[in-house]
């Protein structure tokens, strides 16, 4: 670790501080945790193709979001898909159709393009993000 992490108490209690950065990477590392697992290979080595690529897109989405700071219903929402639908997704139990995975991808635009532009960070540190409009496309 790069970073420098400095111990301040406050009220009795010992609080650590550290770089957004390294905050954010502490963050992604804890997320990946509980990620779901990718299949084991057979006998022969080989790994079932459909759930691998299941599992895989799921861990992507699920980094992603993190690495965004959106829950499921956030990015549901951005994205014009149903919570239910992403939890299957982010599970690995359903291959998503295209058209969600262009909703979903959209969802991630939308608020990257929220936070380069609109954020700002109050006394205790937190995101406050705008989330703009999207135009409806159907």
């Amino acid at each position: 670790m790069s970073d420098q992490v400095q111990t301040i108490q406050l009220n009795g209690e010992s609080y650590v501080v550290m770089s957004r950065n390294e905050y954010d990477r502490l963050r992604l590392l804890a997320k990946a945790e509980t990620l779901p697992a990718l299949p084991a290979p057979d006998k022969r080595g080989t790994f079932p193709a459909v759930e691998y690529a299941r599992i895989s897109l799921a861990r992507k989405i699920i980094l992603e979001r993190a690495r965004l700071g959106l829950s499921q219903a956030e990015l549901a929402k951005l994205s014009g898909v149903r919570v239910e639908t992403l939890c299957r997704i982010e599970t690995g139990n359903v291959s998503p159709s295209t058209t969600t995975m262009e909703r979903i991808e959209r969802g991630f635009q939308i608020q990257a393009k929220s936070i380069d532009s609109s954020q700002q960070v109050s006394a205790v540190g937190k995101r406050v993000i705008t989330l703009r409009n999207k135009k409806s496309t159907g």
